[in-house]
């Protein structure tokens, strides 16, 4: 029992799960931020253009609820109906909330490949100048050049 606690505890500590947590926390986090922008931001301008309707409650009534019916002495003869309808107000909301969590996402991933790509460019050694040519190399180009010349 001990070396499962051991071997529990290696696994948790390990850096990938540590990474993880921060970023599921950081991105519980980012979600309420993007749904406070997309329902005190977004959706107040939105919602004025469609006169006033609030986008959330926006829904189509397949069936309107019908009350329970009572008789004098109290008795329910029908049982009451629920109102069964197409919220799709609530819908759009989501659409626009993910629409808005991927289109951050693709600029923080195209940032952090930029920054990767000139890291990578400064990393990168300067490419190296060939070397200078040995004093026998020179001496020889030099012989040969004045064998052309009396030709």
């Amino acid at each position: 029992m001990k070396q499962f606690f051991e071997d529990f505890k290696a696994f948790a500590l390990k850096g990938n799960v540590m990474d993880m947590a921060v970023g599921v926390i950081i991105g519980g986090a980012f979600g309420k931020i993007v749904s406070s922008v997309v329902g005190d931001v977004i959706m107040p301008p939105l919602n004025l253009l469609l006169s006033g309707a609030q986008t959330g409650s926006l829904k189509w009534v397949l069936r309107d609820a019908v009350a329970a019916q009572v008789d004098e002495a109290g008795n329910e003869i029908a049982p009451a109906v629920e109102e069964i309808a197409l919220n799709y107000g609530a819908f759009i909301q989501n659409c626009i909330d993910f629409i808005i969590i991927a289109f951050i996402i693709f600029l923080m991933i195209k940032g952090i490949a930029k920054l990767t790509s000139l890291r990578k460019k400064a990393e990168e050694p300067a490419p190296e100048e060939p070397a200078a040519p040995s004093n026998e190399e020179v001496l020889l180009t030099e012989i040969r050049d004045l064998l052309k010349d009396k030709k």
